[in-house]
């Protein structure tokens, strides 16, 4: 993943109307949320995709400080984010400083506390919770009453949510049902919903990884720095880069390396692994992403390789 010499050219060359039809989209999006539903919520995990919808729904609901050039109000809605207890610290430590900046409501929904309450049970403790979340997702809908969820799901991410809705149904159960999604015609959305359903939004759901590091450098949107190039120790494994933590640590025989990576996506320590990297800005990740063939669930997330419908099935269990 070698970035061309000339990224500032190549960034000059990028013809940025795309951007700006896929910002309104959005924004009509995000504004149809708050119109056709009465407690929705934004799920922030500080991942550069929420970071990204983050930004877009500052954009729609608040207003621009023509003397400071700063958007001040406030969301319509909460912030809403699954906390694993496994999660980076460095990803912890920026959602706490992001929600302090921008001074939202952050609902925090703690899968210790399924595990305390007996919903959620682990084989081992070292055992990955990235699945087991959907239980705590769940609860927090039911305990909230949320009937939408917004968050920054993208087609191009993986198969089965490339065939899913921008506005996704989800059953009582909080379950995806693929055969019983409703059409989208026109930019005409059906959200009625029954007492106990809700529905998933999904802003960016057109948008691709490179549309997303596009927007984020033309934008400026900050970003934890795991995503850029930083010094990690890791260890090869079936084809992949695991970073060595208290709840990945090396595997009897494997060597510990120190390596400059960075992480393509951000989710759970357990699951989710970095890639080799030259990149310390947007700029040479547009560079990078350009070059890519394999989406960055495909290359970086082991819960994904686990089968062929993995995440279709974690989807109908009641995943995002």
């Amino acid at each position: 993943m070698n970035a061309p010499e000339n990224v500032n050219q190549l960034l000059a060359d990028v013809d940025h109307r795309h951007l700006d039809a896929l910002e309104e989209e959005a924004i009509f999006i995000l504004r149809e949320v708050a119109a056709s539903f009465e407690r929705p919520a934004l799920l922030f995990s500080s991942g550069k995709d929420s970071c990204v919808v983050l930004h877009l729904a500052e954009k729609a609901f608040k207003m621009k400080n023509p003397e400071t050039g700063k958007l001040e109000g406030k969301l319509p809605f909460p912030l809403l984010h699954v906390d694993t207890g496994h999660n980076f610290p460095e990803v912890i430590d920026f959602r706490e400083k992001r929600v302090a900046e921008i001074g939202e409501r952050l609902i925090v929904a703690h899968m210790d506390e399924s595990i305390k309450k007996g919903t959620v049970r682990l084989a081992h403790p070292l055992e990955s919770r990235n699945g087991h979340q959907t239980v705590t997702l769940l609860e927090a809908i039911e305990d909230g009453r949320f009937d939408c969820l917004m968050g920054g799901a993208r087609r191009d991410e993986e198969k089965a949510r490339a065939k899913e809705r921008i506005f996704s149904h989800r059953d009582s159960f909080g379950q995806w049902q693929p055969k019983e999604q409703r059409p989208e015609l026109w930019n005409l959305f059906n959200t009625r919903i029954k007492p106990g359903e809700h529905f998933r939004a999904f802003p960016i759901s057109n948008w691709t990884e490179l549309d997303v590091w596009l927007y984020i450098e033309r934008e400026k949107i900050p970003l934890p720095n795991i995503y850029f190039k930083h010094p990690r120790q890791v260890m090869r494994r079936k084809g992949l880069l695991v970073p060595l933590t208290d709840v990945t640590p090396a595997l009897e025989g494997e060597t510990i390396e120190t390596v400059d990576v960075r992480f393509r996506t951000v989710g759970d320590m357990t699951c989710t692994c970095p890639v080799e990297s030259d990149a310390t800005s947007p700029a040479d990740i547009v560079a990078e992403t350009l070059h890519v063939t394999v989406s960055e669930r495909g290359a970086t997330r082991m819960d994904d390789r686990t089968s062929e419908a993995s995440m279709e099935r974690r989807k109908k269990e009641g995943y995002f």
